[in-house]
């Protein structure tokens, strides 16, 4: 594969998990569920919406790798912390991260690092 499609496939993972992560957020400011599984409100929609900004942007004018590093991260991290004891309580509070968004979290964490570590430039 030329490095250009490689390039590409950074940058359209990157524009999609934007595109969904706005689609997310703009839906917390109207439920406090998503499916009746994920829990969402307008603190986490705010970050949902920085994110989705960050990943329209670089799917379309930057790279890619470094925002699906970031996100991958990110993710995982949350993914670990909802499963803490006393943490998760703080999440769920804060952010009303319940366990369908951890495990969700965690999920596209790992599938984020899997594209920015797995095609390589």
């Amino acid at each position: 594969m030329a490095d250009t499609q490689k390039g590409n496939i950074q940058k359209t993972y990157a524009l999609v998990l934007g595109i969904v992560l706005s689609i997310v957020g703009i839906l917390g400011f109207f439920t406090s569920s998503i499916l009746n599984i994920f829990g969402i409100n307008a603190l986490q929609s705010i970050l949902h919406l920085i994110a989705a900004a960050f990943g329209i942007y670089v799917g379309t004018k930057g790279q890619g790798r470094g925002y699906n590093l970031s996100i991958g991260w990110i993710g995982v991290i949350l993914g670990i912390l909802g499963f803490i004891p006393g943490i998760k309580d703080v999440l769920l509070n804060l952010l009303n991260i319940n366990a369908g968004i951890t495990w969700l979290h965690l999920v596209i964490g790992l599938v984020s690092l899997g594209v920015a570590y797995g095609v390589k430039k």
